[in-house]
């Protein structure tokens, strides 16, 4: 097995990160795709502010919308991908420091990952 050397991690995060916003922005452009075909024709009123539906307001609910192949619940479910990349890359780096051996930082990034969880599990304002 071939070392983690810092060069290997930086070609592992750059990796993570490209394929990551890939991915998000195929899986938004395929509901965007969807939504347009589904009610492109009717036109909308802008005067007044609807906010997203009930159901797209939690990760069930928009992992449910996409799976049934609901427009809004597939481009929700790419914006939680592109929320995810981010996390992903840091939470990578703590398997890679730690394979490394490198203590402080595991602990420096832990830190770090508790903070972006609890900021997006915080309710509330």
């Amino acid at each position: 097995m071939r070392a983690w050397t810092d060069e290997r991690v930086e070609r592992v995060i750059g990796a993570l990160l490209r394929w990551g916003v890939i991915l998000a922005a195929a899986v938004v452009l395929a509901g965007g795709a969807m939504h347009l075909f589904n009610s492109g024709s009717t036109s909308s009123d802008y005067r007044v502010f609807r906010g997203e539906l009930s159901d797209l307001r939690d990760v069930s609910g928009i992992v449910a919308g996409a799976a049934s192949w609901q427009s809004r619940g597939v481009i929700q479910l790419g914006l939680l991908l592109l929320i995810a990349v981010p996390v992903a890359r840091v939470a990578f780096s703590v398997v890679a420091f730690a394979l490394q051996r490198d203590r402080t930082y595991v602990v420096v990034t832990l830190i770090v990952l508790a903070v972006l969880l609890y900021g997006l599990t915080r309710v509330g304002p």
